[in-house]
């Protein structure tokens, strides 16, 4: 326990009301289609629609959030309905026959566009296996573990999602699709169950070879063997990223009791906020460049949403696992950062996307890339978290 109680009291309440009085009723008031079914995620600052367009793996992000928060700490019935309308939209008119999910649709459910990428299948798979918990439906639990298995082949031949290999370039090994299964796992996976185990010791595998010690960092693609890749592509770090991912491996080592993996976590944290915090503006950058280039992205100085609400739920983790003060504080930093500079008490949920001063550049709630899930998902983990600190 940090030495402050009162303060850990007070955060957890702030922490607590910006997630069910602000963000959730933001979504649950706004984010329903009842014409056409599913549910709006393109939401200006007031939640008024600025783009008909809906975005499947968005919408199964939002189906999982209101799912799990069904299921564990806001039994409402509005929840459920929210969730049931993302849901059903999800089954009849996203998946294709050959196993795939559209990118985005219409507000019909028309198609609009399929990615050579896997993420809108495991978040299909992730909100079918969170709601079937919710209305007890074993139909949809089988389901999604044949799209969790789906997206398992996919993550190892990406010309199963119309990505073309060129044999004449060296093979690269990305960061995100091992972590997004080990993530997958804990979610889809019962407690006590261990069918999938030997999928996600293979992912912390893989994951591990983007953990260069010598170097300090989590470099987000790699050669095979976990080497350098001497390109920008190779170069580039995303602190954020790397947090997340730390994250997802406390998560495994916890239930696993694999002390080595909670302590690589701990590591990747630790670099990757040390070179990611802008020490004179705050906030973390979204991109560096592991040589101290300029990141080709335009958008490598700003500071995005996500990132700081992924610092928020690792740095608690860290402390809770640690008792160091110093992920304490590093926790308290990053929260009174994020919560400055992000939400809005005004209309509700949390701005998107800032310059690297820290000032707005964007007004919407929900694009294409933002949704009804870092947001929510930090805060319902760490109001849980200090919730359990404070019992004890």
């Amino acid at each position: 326990m940090p030495a402050d109680i009162q303060r850990l009291s007070l955060l957890r309440d702030r922490i607590h009301r910006e997630l069910y009085d602000s963000v959730l009723p933001f979504w649950l008031r706004h984010a329903p289609d009842r014409q056409w079914g599913g549910t709006f995620n393109c939401l200006d600052r007031d939640g008024r629609v600025w783009d008909t367009t809906k975005h499947m793996w968005l919408q199964g992000r939002l189906v999982w959030m209101l799912s799990k928060l069904y299921n564990t700490t806001a039994p409402d019935p509005e929840v459920l309905d929210v969730a049931r309308l993302g849901a059903e939209f999800l089954h009849k008119k996203a998946r294709r026959a050959d196993n795939r999910v559209y990118f985005s649709l219409t507000r019909e459910g028309l198609p609009k566009s399929l990615q050579r990428k896997m993420y809108s299948e495991c978040f299909y798979a992730m909100a079918m296996a969170e709601y079937a918990r919710a209305i007890a439906d074993e139909r949809l639990r089988f389901e999604a573990r044949h799209m969790f298995e789906a997206c398992v082949a996919y993550s190892k031949d990406p010309s199963l999602v119309g990505r073309h290999v060129y044999p004449h370039l060296p093979p690269v090994e990305a960061l995100a699709p091992p972590m997004i299964l080990l993530n997958m796992i804990e979610e889809i996976h019962d407690p006590g169950e261990t069918t999938y185990d030997m999928i996600a010791v293979e992912c912390v595998e893989r994951i591990m070879l983007h953990v260069r010690s010598d170097l300090q960092v989590v470099l987000e693609h790699v050669a095979p063997d976990g080497s350098l890749v001497d390109s920008p592509e190779g170069r580039i770090l995303n602190p954020g990223h790397a947090i997340e991912c730390a994250w997802f491996l406390i998560e495994w080592g916890r239930r696993k009791n694999d002390k080595e993996a909670i302590r690589a976590a701990l590591r990747m944290i630790d670099w990757s906020f040390d070179r990611g915090w802008d020490t004179e503006f705050g906030g973390l950058y979204y991109f560096l460049d592991l040589e101290g280039h300029s990141p080709p992205a335009l958008e490598w100085n700003m500071k995005l949403w996500w990132p700081h609400c992924e610092a928020m739920v690792a740095f608690l983790m860290a402390f809770r696992e640690t008792g160091d003060e110093r992920y304490w504080d590093r926790f308290e930093q990053v929260t009174d950062w994020t919560f400055e500079h992000f939400s809005d008490p005004e209309f509700g949920e949390w701005f998107g996307y800032l310059d690297r001063r820290g000032e707005r550049t964007h007004s919407y709630k929900g694009a294409s890339y933002k949704g009804c899930f870092h947001v929510p998902r930090a805060l319902y983990l760490c109001d849980n978290i200090l919730g359990e600190m404070l019992k004890g």
